[in-house]
């Protein structure tokens, strides 16, 4: 494992995996949060750390979009983080 490396900052991938079917739904932040919810505690992560590092991820992706030109926040990224970021 590289160091400062943490499996949480690999999350974000697999919450955006199948999205149609987590819109499907009809509670999209709800749908997410199980998810996040299930990949931790299979993996057995600390939710607070890996909510981190997922949140991180999110704003790499988003830095490195404004980077190559992008003037908008890709939808996906900021319903994730609305999703593990809001209170419950």
């Amino acid at each position: 494992m590289p160091p400062g490396w943490h499996p949480g900052f690999e999350l974000l991938p697999a919450l955006g995996n199948r999205w149609d079917d987590l819109i499907a739904t009809g509670d999209l932040h709800r749908a997410l949060r199980c998810r996040f919810d299930l990949m931790t505690e299979v993996l057995a992560m600390e939710r607070q750390r890996a909510r981190a590092w997922t949140a991180g991820r999110v704003l790499q992706n988003v830095l490195w979009d404004i980077e190559s030109g992008q003037t908008r926040v890709w939808p996906r990224h900021t319903d994730i983080a609305q999703a593990l970021l809001t209170n419950r």
